[in-house]
């Protein structure tokens, strides 16, 4: 039986994560260490399991509002105000999802009719472009270069703009280059926006992790720009909970009115559990100056700078990522392409890392690297890079 006839092209089309190959097969070698998931090593702060647990304890196993917890909503707008200067209306103008991934699926298939036009800057994380032909949309990559730092630059977006051009993708920090956007460099940007008339989905999902005297700056908060902006959050990555799946997407009621929609159809509500989890990561933080998500981004720090040195150290050239967790070294010297470098350090060394090329064409001579793990697992994956490089 033929089964391709029965499925959708686009999706067919479009080819399985190139993170997830890597992660596969690394997993099937022992002793591997992977740089290649972009997973806090951290376990979940104790009282928000503790919560967690005493909620299903107490019988808390019901759905909940297709939108949230009316109190996590109340607590997601108080730390976006307090924390990035966006205000938002707990009631209309955010939704409770099944971590970012569902924030960014819900809000393109709301909002994208077929053949509009996705500026995405390339490269960027891999979910963007295929969520884009999933709703019909034709992505457009917009290729951000070391040399500025990888940000997002106006003069490419002004370039790559057509007829059709409805949307701009804002994934900053960026997964998987590190780089920002400053303020300076967003006023610029949204000059751009506002003169073309598009709309912007920023994923601020790595907005606690910036570094230095860094702090994020969300295009939201600047003048003109909240009612053109869905802003995508969540908890995996600040909070060390990838596995409770909370994220959240907000902006203008009309828009999430219909992202709503979607969620009550296609997903009901988030998890209860995870719910009850993100309200007590969000409540203590409020209380502790967000103590937990402070002392893991030091620690990401310190880790950051061993990889970017020892890259540096061994011949590499590196740029310094000021935010996510994530070091993108540049390994053209070598002579290998991406795709044959992480297969050749995999299979000779047991280091496990993501060749460039998964998160766009621009990526090529590239590899990412995660530095969420383990200082000693980094410090052994740099002495398996030098024997490699040798």
């Amino acid at each position: 039986m033929n089964y391709q006839n029965y499925l959708n092209p686009h999706v067919s089309s479009v080819p399985p994560s190139g993170i997830r190959r890597f992660f596969d097969l690394a997993s099937t070698m022992k002793d591997t260490i992977s740089l290649g998931v972009g997973e806090p090593d951290f376990v979940t702060p104790y009282h928000i399991r503790d919560a967690a647990v005493n909620s299903i304890l107490d019988g808390g196993t019901q759905y909940t509002a297709n939108r949230g917890l009316p109190e996590l909503r109340e607590e997601i707008a108080f730390y976006l105000s307090t924390r990035f200067h966006t205000v938002y209306n707990p009631d209309t103008e955010i939704v409770v999802t099944v971590g970012a991934s569902e924030a960014i699926d819900t809000t393109l298939r709301a909002m994208i009719s077929p053949g509009d036009e996705v500026l995405i800057p390339d490269p960027s994380y891999v979910s963007y472009c295929p969520s884009v032909r999933f709703a019909l949309g034709v992505p457009v990559p917009v290729v951000t270069q070391e040399k500025d730092g990888f940000r997002l630059m106006p003069d490419a977006v002004e370039a790559a703009i057509t007829s059709k051009t409805k949307f701009l993708i804002l994934p900053y920090p960026n997964n998987p280059t590190g780089g920002i956007m400053q303020r300076d460099d967003l006023m610029k940007l949204s000059e751009i926006i506002k003169a073309h008339d598009l709309m912007v989905i920023s994923d601020e999902i790595y907005a606690e992790l910036t570094y230095g005297d860094l702090q994020h700056v969300s295009i939201a908060s600047l003048p003109g720009m909240w009612e053109r902006t869905m802003t995508i959050n969540g908890l995996s990555k600040s909070f060390a909970m990838t596995g409770w799946r909370v994220g959240y997407v907000c902006g203008p009621a009309p828009i999430i009115s219909e992202i709503n929609k979607i969620h009550q159809y296609a997903i009901l509500c988030s998890p209860r559990m995870g719910q009850v989890a993100a309200l007590e990561a969000l409540r203590e933080g409020r209380e502790k100056d967000y103590e937990d998500v402070r002392k893991m981004r030091e620690s990401y720090d310190r880790r950051r700078r061993l990889l970017v040195d020892g890259f540096r150290q061994m011949g590499l050239q590196c740029f310094e990522p000021m935010g996510a967790f994530y070091v993108f070294p540049c390994i053209r010297s070598t002579g290998m392409d991406s795709e044959t470098f992480c297969q050749q350090l995999l299979i000779r060394e047991h280091v496990a890392c993501v060749p460039g090329t998964a998160f766009g064409e621009s990526g090529e001579g590239f590899i990412r690297c995660s530095y969420a793990t383990a200082i000693d697992k980094l410090s052994l994956a740099l002495d398996a890079f030098t024997r490699f490089l040798t």
